[in-house]
């Protein structure tokens, strides 16, 4: 756990909290938002959400967000390698970084489940709830970063200035080979055939991302997930997503050779989820 706490929550043994870096490495407005919370005999400063405002916003144009969640199930940890990624990337100099960065607004959650990471459970919180399947009512005592985010997107969806482009709950898939999403089936076909592109162009740049190994389903056992949730909320114009990383290895395609999953491969996910995310917008 402490390899993570440079990015997610601090430790007693831990010296730095990431806002430091942040401010180093990121001249874009931002905003870190943390709390404190006494678990055991140790005092946690929880690295809850992380805001990436527009540098060029103009005043009065509407926002198109981009809302990332990561680590609600803590023994997911190839997840918290893209969620590490994706905000190193962010906040880099990279010419793709700063379109996106120009373009849209990107919230991020990188650690939904911060009890149960720093207990070493498995799937569930300190209460024992997997939070994953209390979306449709969370409660701000027993699943609290659960509650507080779904609030903000309530919030940002009922917002006429926000456009809540997509949303992205990262995970890590303990079975299957490869990266792959799950994506949610609609009546209307123009709404259903539209979920598929963007996991489509990420099997086209990315060689161990694999379209055949995704899904969209509307199965009742998944209906209590960010995934399900949102997307019944959510209006035809938002896009939800579950991103599933394998913790093993990928096949290359075409061929029957698996190539193990490293941190750096988990992190390459960075510029081409991103940049698909901004073709999708």
């Amino acid at each position: 756990m402490v390899l993570f706490a440079r990015v997610y929550f601090l430790l007693p043994v831990c010296k730095h909290f990431p806002c430091g870096k942040l401010k180093k490495t990121c001249p874009l407005p931002h905003r870190v938002y943390s709390f404190n919370r006494q678990t055991g005999q140790s005092s946690l400063k929880y690295f809850i959400f992380l805001s990436l405002h527009r540098v060029n916003l103009r005043s009065g144009a509407e926002q198109k967000v981009v809302f990332i969640t990561a680590r609600v199930h803590p023994g997911e940890t190839p997840s918290s390698f893209v969620c590490q990624g994706i905000i190193d990337f962010l906040v880099s100099q990279h010419p793709i970084a700063k379109v996106l960065r120009d373009h849209l607004v990107f919230k991020i959650a990188p650690m939904l489940n911060p009890d149960g990471v720093y207990l070493g459970n498995y799937r569930c919180s300190l209460m024992g709830f997997d939070l994953n399947r209390h979306w449709v009512d969370p409660s701000p005592w027993a699943h609290p970063t659960l509650h507080g985010v779904k609030q903000l997107i309530v919030q940002m969806y009922n917002n006429p200035k926000i456009s809540l482009e997509f949303y992205i709950d990262i995970h890590a898939h303990s079975t299957m080979m490869n990266g792959f999403m799950y994506g949610n089936i609609f009546e209307e076909e123009e709404r259903f055939q539209r979920q598929a592109i963007f996991p489509k162009l990420l099997c086209q740049n990315a060689e161990d991302f694999s379209f055949s190994s995704t899904s969209f389903n509307r199965d009742a056992v998944k209906a209590g997930t960010g995934r399900r949730f949102l997307g019944g909320l959510l209006d035809h114009s938002s896009y939800c997503y579950t991103l599933e990383v394998s913790f093993y290895s990928y096949i290359l395609g075409g061929t029957t050779s698996t190539v193990p999953y490293t941190e750096e491969a988990c992190i390459l996910y960075k510029s081409i989820l991103l940049s698909e995310c901004f073709e999708g917008t």
